[in-house]
């Protein structure tokens, strides 16, 4: 598998980043996790716009899925070629009705499933092309869910949104690569079920036996390096910071 940061902003956008995307690729099958505020423009430097195969949205809070409603525009009003096939994406109950709200103008209710074919997801395991997948609810106020990825005996972790709990444990057991959140700085903020600080990605990689973890999700109000040192005290494996168009190879 290939993995390469889109957009690793937490909230909204950086100057340097756009808010969570992350691609996916294997066999020639693109799978994109998440499409948040600013996605959709720097997903262009990695792919065409009709070269996606199946999308995944974590959870329906606008810095993770805001972009599909451009992207909506890209697939419905393509004049070269005609209109897109629909595209799988798999995201939480009532997608379909959060994006249509959102767009807000769609020139009917049924139009965004005209060119995405919705698939709601629930926890469990199931095939997206060449992936085998596994979804479990983490802890967010929204309906959230993280995915873990496998291909040829190798696995991707991306918790999506979540504070501390034992499903996300469970999703990045023994995994090579995690993509975690650390939204929180560690002694600064303490709210639960919301957000991971750095020390508490660090304990969940370091509990899950992940064999790697890359920090993401860190809005620009937060001090990376704070949260990076703060997992490295809770985990001696490697870790480092997302950032954007970085790929690794899984």
């Amino acid at each position: 598998m290939k993995l390469t940061v889109v957009g690793c902003s937490g909230s909204f956008p950086s100057a340097e980043s756009a808010c969570s995307s992350y691609l996916v690729e294997a066999d020639g099958f693109r799978l994109l996790l998440d499409m948040g505020n600013g996605a959709l423009g720097e997903l262009q430097r990695h792919c065409g716009l009709y070269d996606l195969d199946a999308i995944f949205l974590s959870h329906l809070h606008a810095d993770h899925c805001i972009d599909m409603c451009a992207y909506f525009v890209a697939r419905y009003y393509r004049h070269d070629g005609g209109r897109c096939d629909p595209i799988p994406v798999y995201g939480p109950e009532g997608t379909e009705q959060r994006l249509t709200t959102a767009y807000a103008d769609t020139p009917s209710a049924s139009s965004m499933s005209e060119v995405f074919d919705f698939h709601t997801v629930k926890p469990g395991s199931f095939e997206i092309g060449p992936f085998s997948v596994h979804t479990e609810k983490v802890s967010h106020p929204v309906e959230a869910y993280g995915i873990r990825v496998e291909h040829d005996g190798r696995s991707l972790t991306y918790s999506g949104d979540t504070g501390v709990c034992d499903s996300l444990d469970e999703l990045a057991r023994d995994t090579d690569l995690f993509l975690c959140e650390a939204a929180f700085t560690h002694g600064k903020e303490d709210i639960p079920d919301l957000h991971l600080n750095g020390r508490e990605a660090g304990e969940t990689a370091a509990r899950a036996g992940a064999r790697r973890l890359v920090l993401t999700h860190i809005p620009p109000w937060t001090d990376p390096l704070v949260n990076l040192a703060h997992a490295r005290e809770a985990f001696a494996g490697p870790v480092e910071l997302a950032t954007p168009r970085t790929t690794y190879d899984i």
